[in-house]
């Protein structure tokens, strides 16, 4: 069995003027791709082959840097693309909604926790909001393509919505801007899907 490119669940350019086309073209059809063609290069003839992505990333060997790497690019990446939307924004509702109020104080306070990872992270990686048992809910962020699902990244908690970035997510609309393309991605986040994760994994 080997992983598929997930298809984007909107047109290249349905996010503008937040993420451009080009960037969505570019990130999808060439990252994208290519961390799913090395993932399956990595696990062919290995007992991963037959394992899913969330038993492979939960259970890794965090010396194998080429499934820890495409592996994470795989997931990393099918998460992203699924929790935007192009009539995303707004706020959460509902359990979520309260889980953040309990953890954060209020969604204001949130944006600026969940902004504040992505605008500190070092280099390339993400930001994360997590879902931990129980429903708590926690912010963090993660270098490269690591990602909390992967044991010992100091990240608990199951990843429901995560940001990108690395440059190749902005620099052709933002180029060193970060902080201006993590508030545009509030504009397009899918929260009825973060909901969604949320429910199936709290």
């Amino acid at each position: 069995m080997s992983f598929q490119l997930p298809s984007l669940p909107y047109a290249h350019d349905a996010l503008e003027p937040h993420i451009d086309a080009r960037t969505m073209e570019i990130h999808h059809g060439k990252h994208h791709a290519g961390y799913t063609s090395k993932l399956n290069a990595a696990i062919d003839g290995t007992d991963l082959a037959d394992k899913s992505i969330e038993d492979i990333l939960s259970n890794l060997d965090m010396n194998n840097g080429g499934v820890r790497n495409n592996g994470g690019g795989f997931y990393n990446h099918a998460l992203f693309w699924s929790v935007m939307s192009p009539n995303g924004g707004g706020a959460p509702s509902g359990a979520l909604a309260d889980a953040i109020n309990d953890a954060f104080g209020s969604f204001e306070d949130f944006k600026e926790k969940f902004s504040g990872a992505a605008g500190t992270r070092f280099g390339s990686g993400w930001a994360w909001l997590c879902v931990r048992p129980g429903g708590k809910v926690d912010v963090c962020s993660t270098p490269n393509q690591d990602n909390p699902l992967m044991p010992g990244v100091g990240c608990g908690g199951y990843p429901i919505m995560g940001i990108d970035v690395w440059e190749h997510a902005y620099y052709l609309n933002y180029q060193n801007r970060r902080p201006d393309y993590v508030a545009a991605f509030f504009n397009v986040i899918n929260w009825d899907e973060v909901s969604k994760n949320y429910e199936a994994n709290k």
